[in-house]
This record gives structure tokens, sequence and C-alpha cells, in this order.
């Protein structure tokens, strides 16, 4: 079972967002986004629907499990796609898995309830925020929390 998370861009009060299956903790998808998602390239995340597992690069369409491919074949896919995310609808074909729009943030928080996210990401004004359903509904800067998250280790 992965960690679930909901990554959105915020224009003005309307939220466009994705939701992402695997390591949404912030450790990871928000050491990720803060670290290699500037406002364009969030805006391109979210254009290409639901993730299965973010990477630093969107990448091209890639074979969605790996697995999938020969022993030979794998370790070239690890090569060349190692840093790119995963999608379901790119790399997997899947059907309905577009962004979602809300027009407000509790309607936003209603997705990321939704879909059983640990975690949400929202980019607003060029800035990462985040939070957890789990500590109410307050965005917390995302460098704050990944600050918080380092004194504690």
């Amino acid at each position: 079972m992965g960690t679930r998370s909901r990554i959105g861009v915020m224009h003005g009060d309307i939220v466009k967002s994705v939701y992402c299956h695997w390591d949404g903790y912030l450790e990871h998808n928000g050491r990720i986004l803060q670290e290699h998602y500037d406002s364009s390239k969030a805006n391109q995340l979210v254009a290409l629907g639901d993730i299965s597992s973010l990477r630093k690069n969107i990448g091209e369409k890639h074979a969605f499990h790996p697995f999938d491919l020969s022993p030979e074949d794998r370790k070239q896919h690890e090569l060349d796609h190692g840093d790119s995310t995963t999608f379901y609808g790119r790399d997997r074909e899947e059907v309905n898995v577009s962004w979602q729009v809300s027009h407000n943030f509790a309607d936003f928080l209603a997705l990321v309830e939704d879909c059983g996210a640990e975690y949400y990401y929202i980019m607003r004004d060029g800035e990462w925020y985040c939070g957890s359903p789990y500590k109410g509904s307050k965005l917390v800067h995302l460098a704050e929390a990944l600050a918080a998250v380092e004194e504690t280790a």
C-alpha cells in the first residue's frame, strides 16, 4: 500500500490537482517537489494527470512497470527512465485519470479525503505548500515542513 498524496496547482481560488499513489510523505514527494518543480514544471506535471510515482523529471512515455520487460531491457529502462515520473494515463494508457478542478480550497480538501491521501501539496504563487488531513486544513510552507522533519531526524 502506498502513501497517497494529492498534488495541485492553485490559481486564485481554483486548484487543479492529481492523485499520486506512491511515497507521498514529506521526505519523498515533498522533497522532490521542493527541489525539482518550479511553477511551470508543476503545471506540466498536473496536466498529465494522476501519478503512480513521482520522480525528479516528468520524462517521456515509458513502460509502466519495468518487471513487464526482459532483464536486459529492465536495466536499460532504469538508465533511460529511472528519474522519470510514472503516470497512469501516459504510461499505462488508463482513462479517467486526468486532473480535477476544485473551485475552492474546501473542495480540494474533499478530493484529498476522497482519494485517501495522507499528504497534499499545492503550488501557489510560485511556492510549495503542504498539509495533511490528519493535522487540519492549514497550509504550511513546504520548506518549513521539510526543515522541521530534518530537525527531528
